[in-house]
């Protein structure tokens, strides 16, 4: 269930999640859906966007940071840059465009694994725009064995009607939840936001005996 997003929210882990995929197949819209509960029909991602969303899975607090980046060839200069540190990596595709599928095993795997520095990072494959059923390219049998080939999670959405938008985000933390290397990470930099807001409270309230 989503927790209210303020930016002062305590929480237990801190996430770093990447959305990757061809431009035009909803990763923004998807994004947007997730965080604003209703679907825009966006513009393409210029370069990398960013936002934050407040969870609350298993009991667990959690801060995910979801980057969206550009699907277009010219924006990909901060490539490797943009994968470092990310505990969970979304590779989305449209089902109504088979090329955006195939590219997934061509360029988008590959880069995956070229640039993640996380052996342990959680991956789903999400197929986008299932509310055009009529228009179908990919079906989604096809999206379940590239799934196990490539070792992931599988899942459709649509975020134009907000179908399985919510269980994508939520089944990927749950997963992340799960491993012991990505939850050491995500503790870390929450201990240290905890730190942070503790000291910025008593500099606020002039707290401290030692001043």
């Amino acid at each position: 269930m989503a927790s209210p997003s303020g930016s002062n929210s305590m929480y237990d882990y801190s996430f770093k999640i990447l959305l990757v995929g061809d431009s035009g197949v909803g990763k923004s819209s998807m994004l947007v859906s997730f965080i604003s509960n209703h679907f825009e029909d966006l513009t393409p991602t210029i370069g990398v966007d960013f936002k934050i969303k407040h969870l609350r899975v298993r009991g667990k607090k959690l801060k995910l940071t979801i980057w969206d980046t550009a699907g277009q060839e010219r924006f990909r200069t901060v490539t490797s840059s943009y994968y470092r540190n990310a505990q969970g990596i979304f590779l989305v595709y449209d089902v109504t465009r088979r090329e955006t599928f195939t590219n997934l095993s061509e360029v988008w795997a590959k880069e995956v694994e070229l640039y993640s520095t996380n052996q342990d990072c959680i991956k789903m494959l999400v197929g986008n725009k299932v509310d055009k059923e009529t228009e179908r390219a990919v079906k989604r049998e096809e999206g379940i064995a590239f799934a196990r080939k490539i070792g992931c999670l599988f899942i459709e959405c649509s975020a134009k009607t907000r179908a399985n938008v919510e269980k994508c985000f939520e089944e990927l933390a749950e997963k992340i939840l799960e491993v012991p290397s990505l939850l050491e990470e995500g503790s870390t930099i929450g201990k240290k936001n905890i730190l942070k807001q503790r000291q910025e409270s008593q500099k606020n309230h002039g707290g401290g005996c030692c001043s």
